[in-house]
């Protein structure tokens, strides 16, 4: 798992050829394309075909039969924004990294029993942001999380700095890519 992990979601096909080198150009080479849209699964196997030197995730997988798809187009890791255990079955079955949304002690547990120990902290400016993290670090030491949505360059590295986080996600980082391309070709 890259650092940074952007939230992509892909509206019409030809945002994969604007985004996917944007993101390399500003140096991350990792993209959760989310099943948001009625073009994600046509997005994310453009994106695994187009872009192999990336790594390629799907995210927004609410459910088994999204997580078979995303995982025989090709993709490298499975995000949801809670915890499936249809989507955790298949990602163990397949040796995929599984990362499901868990923000309550219940959830968490849930998702050790299940054998996951990285997940999503979604979104974590509702849950308590780093706070509440570090509250939840105490009773889970073995558990890594990655903190998405309410994530931002203003408090990006107060998150980078504890070491329970294993990447940081969101959308900002399409954002910021797709604008410094701009101001390059500009």
């Amino acid at each position: 798992m890259e650092k940074f992990v952007p939230v992509v979601v892909i509206k019409e096909l030809s945002e994969v050829d604007k985004i996917m080198p944007a993101l390399k150009a500003s140096g991350i080479n990792c993209a959760e394309i989310t099943f948001r849209t009625a073009c994600a699964k046509d997005a994310i196997k453009m994106a695994v075909e187009k872009y192999p030197d990336m790594l390629i995730g799907a995210g927004t997988v609410i459910n088994e039969e999204q997580c078979r798809d995303a995982i025989d187009l090709g993709c490298k890791f499975i995000v949801s924004p809670g915890l499936s255990e249809g989507a955790a079955k298949v990602c163990k079955e397949k040796n995929i990294p599984y990362y499901p949304g868990c923000v309550t002690p219940t959830e968490i547990i849930r998702a050790l029993e299940l054998g996951i120990t990285t997940v999503k902290f979604f979104p974590a400016n509702v849950y308590g942001g780093l706070k509440a993290l570090k509250a939840l670090s105490a009773p889970f030491p073995q558990v890594k999380f990655i903190p998405t949505g309410g994530v931002d360059r203003s408090n990006i590295d107060e998150f980078l700095a504890f070491d329970k986080i294993e990447a940081i996600g969101g959308s900002f980082f399409v954002k910021e890519a797709l604008e410094k391309m701009e101001e390059q070709n500009g």
